[in-house]
């Protein structure tokens, strides 16, 4: 062969033959193994069925990243905010749920235009350094995350089974059995299994609003926007650990990397109509997760602040005062195996994000068990010396500090998502129209704009 020639590759990943297969040439280097890779395009999708066939088989990833926005951290700042400052924070929850369907098709269309997770493609596009420093910002965000989850499990299992938040936290460790489990017998176990849950948390507060018999005026009014949420500091850090409470970091790597599950094939028009699916499943599941937070946040108000309990911050208070004011002992206990089942779906999928953010970012793949236990243990340390030495009374702030840290984190994740779903370059036919990145660059400058004001009152 003349030296002058090119080589043109036969491999279908080279990013030399873009124009051939869809696949985006503006990256660095040629895709790589995908994280996740025994689950990688495991669900079948017909490719001559029907829409709701195909809607079908891409429903299930949405649900897990649905998770993320309803853990046991996000509990916390709802219940801080509902006794606080009644229905006013609902409009948060609205403007982060908003937020969060944009992101996540975003997240979608990365995963099935550019073939790469959100880590995979830090780590295609930025200097070493850059994505070296990004990956310890994830981190930190599923340590955040996982600290949450620790906490509302251990609360959790203290209050249906009386175990002490010491050994609740240390029991905590030994979800990765179910980890495994559910892997061991194919990712649509673990979708059927957060969905169950899912079904079980909605039940629960479904019977507790109707408990509780909320002004649902008030609910729509506080629906509305209000500048009262800049003005007051303490209502906008819990704004802020709604939001980060909501739109959460490690979401964007999880879903980026789950739509990739599903075997919706290689050319340009199935390419298409995956995101099209993938992001109807994201849609679907966010207004579900929106439900469900905004029912905590109402049933707070309904309780708590309409009865003159405007510090309700702990988890256990919140248990412990629903039986009397709702007056049933029912109510607690509902609440109680929520919170649990919030705790073991959390599990899940922040599992599921440590691996892709570690394969992704550093390319090194350990085990799941393995994974899960480092990532548990960094979190379990802080939460039993806590414990240990404030008391359980100081699990609730920990809580929402958490997802302040969450919030901060945001930007890391959010801004290099809207560069790479916003450049031809590297998304080929698929990226982002203009109206949907002019909206997640609008989200962004929000959350770096929220998040600049609260270090500035913080150290002011």
């Amino acid at each position: 062969m003349d030296a002058k020639t090119p080589v043109i590759s036969a491999d279908p990943l080279d990013p030399q033959l873009p124009e051939l297969v869809g696949q985006p040439g503006g990256w660095r280097t040629a895709r790589g193994d995908p994280s996740l890779l025994g689950m990688f395009g495991s669900i079948r999708v017909v490719k001559n069925g029907s829409f709701w066939r195909k809607l079908l088989a891409f429903l299930g990833p949405g649900y897990l990243v649905a998770v993320g926005y309803m853990d046991p951290g996000n509990w916390a700042t709802s219940l801080a905010g509902g006794s606080k400052f009644g229905y006013a924070l609902l409009t948060v929850a609205l403007l982060s749920n908003l937020m969060a369907i944009v992101l996540q098709s975003l997240c979608a269309r990365l995963g099935v235009g550019a073939g790469r997770d959100l880590a995979q493609a830090c780590r295609d596009a930025f200097p070493r350094t850059v994505s070296w420093a990004l990956w310890l910002s994830a981190e930190i965000a599923i340590t955040a995350t996982d600290l949450a989850e620790v906490i509302g499990t251990a609360i959790g299992l203290n209050l249906l089974f009386g175990i002490p938040l010491e050994i609740g936290v240390i029991i905590t460790a030994a979800d990765v059995f179910l980890i495994l489990a559910l892997q061991a017998f194919g990712f649509r176990w673990i979708e059927a299994f957060v969905v169950a849950m899912l079904g079980v948390i909605a039940a629960c507060f479904a019977v507790q609003i109707a408990m509780a018999d909320p002004d649902w005026g008030a609910v729509i009014r506080g629906f509305a926007p209000t500048t009262d949420i800049l003005m007051n500091r303490e209502m906008l850090y819990l704004a802020l650990g709604i939001l980060g409470a909501t739109v959460m970091p490690h979401n964007l790597y999880l879903h980026s990397g789950l739509v990739q599950t599903r075997g919706y094939g290689d050319s340009v028009p199935e390419k298409k109509e995956a995101i099209k699916l993938a992001t109807i499943d994201s849609t679907i599941a966010l207004c579900l997760a929106l439900t469900i937070n905004a029912s905590i946040l109402i049933l707070a108000a309904a309780t708590f602040h309409k009865t003159g309990k405007t510090d309700v911050a702990e988890l256990d208070q919140a248990h412990a005062f629903l039986a009397p004011l709702l007056g049933s002992s029912l109510a607690p206990t509902l609440f109680a195996v929520a919170l649990l089942c919030c705790g073991l779906n959390s599990t899940v999928t922040a599992t599921l994000a440590g691996q892709i953010v570690m394969e992704g970012f550093i390319n090194l793949r350990v085990a799941p068990w393995l994974r899960r236990m480092i990532t548990r243990t960094i979190a379990i340390v802080p939460a039993v010396l806590v414990t240990l030495w404030y008391g359980e009374k100081a699990t609730g702030q920990l809580l929402i500090l958490s997802q302040v840290v969450l919030s901060l984190q945001l930007p890391f994740a959010v801004v290099p998502l809207v560069l790479f779903t916003a450049s031809k370059s590297k998304m080929g036919p698929f990226v982002a129209p203009r109206w949907v990145t002019a909206l997640a660059a609008l989200t962004a400058v929000i959350i770096i704009a929220l998040n600049i004001k609260l270090v500035v009152d913080f150290f002011g």
